[in-house]
């Protein structure tokens, strides 16, 4: 799915290659004697101005993930995928038409390719080139972006992959590419009906460059060389004379990058270095003038991503991130990200106000995680231990005790810690995340579960039995305020409004709910939920931020609530037990966990209907957890089965049943996507 965006539209071809043709290599390009000899200039800088910051906005996600996009602008708010490889490393041949958030099938290409690369010209989009995962082709096809109909439209001096282009005009021009055997120089244009030739050579062949058309020339930064190395060289080539060159230095060898245009300047996107899967997110800005220099940073790392010029705006889609393909859509914008207030000072700002989990999507890693080996921490509560399991292997690599009654494992705000709520020992036991080791005990009364402020400055120890919420110091964990709530026994689970001015809380055992003003430290809202016949239990809030979800486990469904006025608006089955409540990563739908009839229900947030059921083999209890990173698996206690289970995101079967401790309840999947942690099991933004 993909987000509504401002002004032009583009076309996404998804030319995209399996890891066997990335690693072919080659000594020679192919040579054309019919070509003037190459011409390789320097050229000097202007004097230097100030630089574009760009920061990027999380949009949206494309129905399946996917890398190596070639892109092209249309008219219209409208995205063309065509072909691609998907994360089973396989080629499709399927030509999809995005509009806004909605996407469909619209046709299919002659044959499943990948590695190819598209303009528009005109009405229509032309596909030049690509693999099968055979051999390379040499096709040039046209495609109706408004039918997905494809035909023949000429062919390329020779068979290749790899290539960008990039238009000027109605001319196209294909930079670079590999044969199957050698590498190629060549600058080849094609004209519709004129045939495809060969206008200029580059210095040195040349595969995976970033190209795009500024200011009537091409701009081609870095790319793949024959010696096995990434080039930092930045060249422009001038059509009108078929020369190439010297514009500057990237500020680093990368290869894979994505490149658009913002004015007359060209932006170089992500990438990464000569070896796979060592992805930047950089954003380097080419100036008019020759001045190269760091102008921005991704959400994540990203490489082989399409990029689109809308206006003022770049589209970044798909890509290569931790990995594995992603299905992540970004806007990247003119300025610099900010901090502001809302209540407090020091709140990130949202990325995106659309989509308040903007920055969890798939493989979108903060440095601060970046390393942490992908576990899940399951803390046991009957048996007073946590067990550590690894996401690969299925198997438990670590084991301790910790305090009485431990009910979740808590991501500290700053992501560098998790916190083990040992109720009844009341005390926390920290976890460094990069060992999987526990640290020493910190006192602390009754917190049954933790939450921290959206500016981080306290965590909020829930004390579930004594009916109170401690605002806390989220590092050393004084005491600073508390608040008593007796009208809310059994508060259990919290979640905030977008703007992290306030936060709504379930009470269980009052079948009630709460809501509580950040900044004033005091409820201001209270609401009983079905007469007081009701347990509510995890509370979420929609990626739009109007609708808070509440489990209620007494009558097997979730709630839909609003914060501003705070009322009820709705009630959605979905089986017995309701307990857990968890966004997919591409915030499409929220999986829920039936605990009394062993399934889980899938919820879309745009319809706010069950799309979908999984049922457990034989039945079983779940209960809490979440997703893995790159989304691709619910991890999840089972709470009277003493087990954790892994189910697949893509069709909910069962993938792993893992034999832990007694009473499994609140465990943390580890690491997650986001910029910060608001508690929980992981509530990031």
């Amino acid at each position: 799915m993909v987000s509504t965006v401002r002004a032009r539209t583009l076309v996404l071809a998804a030319g995209l290659f399996p890891a066997l043709a990335a690693a072919c290599s080659g000594s020679h390009s192919v040579q054309d004697p019919t070509t003037p000899a190459r011409q390789v200039h320097v050229r000097a800088p202007e004097k230097e101005s100030r630089p574009t910051p760009l920061h990027e906005l999380s949009t949206g996600a494309l129905t399946a993930p996917v890398q190596d996009a070639a892109a092209a602008g249309l008219g219209g708010n409208r995205v063309l995928l065509l072909g691609g490889l998907n994360s089973a490393d396989a080629s499709t041949d399927t030509v999809a038409l995005v509009s806004g958030r909605h996407a469909s099938l619209v046709g299919r290409l002659p044959v499943a390719l990948h590695d190819s690369a598209a303009v528009s010209l005109g009405r229509n989009v032309y596909l030049f080139g690509g693999g099968d995962g055979v051999r390379q082709l040499d096709a040039i096809l046209r495609v109706d972006p408004r039918s997905g109909a494809s035909a023949p439209a000429g062919r390329l001096p020779a068979p290749s992959s790899d290539q960008s282009a990039a238009a000027i005009g109605q001319t196209a021009y294909v930079v670079g590419g590999y044969t199957g055997t050698s590498w190629l120089d060549t600058i080849v244009a094609y004209r519709p009906g004129a045939g495809a030739r060969v206008v200029g050579r580059l210095p040195t062949p040349v595969r995976y460059a970033a190209v795009a058309a500024a200011d009537g020339r091409l701009v081609i930064a870095g790319g793949s060389l024959p010696n096995g190395t990434a080039s930092s060289a930045v060249f422009s080539f001038e059509p009108s004379t078929g020369s190439v060159t010297r514009l500057g230095k990237l500020p680093a060898p990368t290869t894979h990058a994505a490149a658009a245009v913002v004015g007359d300047d060209v932006f170089v996107i992500g990438g990464r270095g000569a070896a796979s899967d060592t992805p930047t997110d950089r954003i380097v800005e080419v100036e008019r003038s020759g001045h190269v220099r760091l102008s921005g940073h991704l959400l994540a790392a990203r490489s082989d991503a399409a990029a689109v010029a809308l206006g003022n705006s770049i589209l970044v889609a798909g890509g290569r991130v931790a990995g594995s393909p992603t299905a992540n859509v970004g806007k990247l914008v003119v300025g610099r990200a900010k901090v502001h207030a809302l209540g407090r000072t020091g709140v990130p700002a949202a990325i995106d106000r659309s989509n308040v989990y903007a920055a969890d999507g798939p493989g979108m890693l903060s440095s601060v995680v970046r390393h942490d080996p992908p576990y899940v921490y399951v803390p046991n509560s009957q048996s007073a231990t946590v067990d550590v399991v690894d996401q690969r292997t299925f198997r438990i690599v670590r084991h301790f005790a910790v305090g009485l009654l431990p009910q979740h494992v808590v991501p500290s705000y700053d992501l560098k810690t998790l916190y083990v709520t040992n109720d009844v020992g009341n005390s926390l036991t920290p976890i460094n995340p990069r060992t999987g080791e526990p640290g020493k005990q910190i006192p602390v009364d009754d917190p049954y579960n933790m939450y921290f402020t959206p500016d981080g400055r306290y965590a909020i120890v829930v004390a579930e039995r004594n009916q109170r919420l401690d605002f806390r110091d989220a590092h050393t964990f004084v005491l600073h305020h508390s608040l008593d709530v007796p009208e809310c026994r059994g508060v259990d689970h919290v979640d905030f409004s977008a703007d992290g001015s306030y936060f709504v809380a379930s009470c269980e055992f009052s079948g009630r709910m709460i809501k509580v003003e950040v900044q004033s430290e005091r409820v201001v809202g209270e609401m009983t939920l079905n007469g007081g016949d009701a347990m509510p239990q995890d509370v979420k809030l929609s990626p739009d931020g109007k609708v808070f979800y509440v489990a209620d486990q007494r009558a097997g469904g979730v709630w839909e609530l609003t914060g501003e006025p705070f009322r009820k608006i709705g009630f959605l089955p979905t089986g017995a037990g309701a307990h857990g409540l968890y966004p997919s990563r591409d915030a499409r739908y929220l999986y829920v966990t039936n605990r009394g009839e062993g399934s889980i229900s899938i919820v879309s947030f745009r319809t706010r209907r069950v799309a979908a059921k999984w049922r457990l083999p034989g039945g079983g209890s779940p209960d809490m957890g979440g997703v893995s990173a790159d989304g691709k698996v619910l991890w999840l206690t089972g709470r009277y089965n003493g087990v954790l289970y892994a189910i697949s995101t893509r069709n909910g079967r069962l993938l792993a049943t893992i034999p832990v401790g007694g009473g499994p309840h609140g465990a943390c999947v580890w690491p997650q996507p986001g910029r910060y942690s608001l508690g929980h099991t992981g509530i990031l933004r």
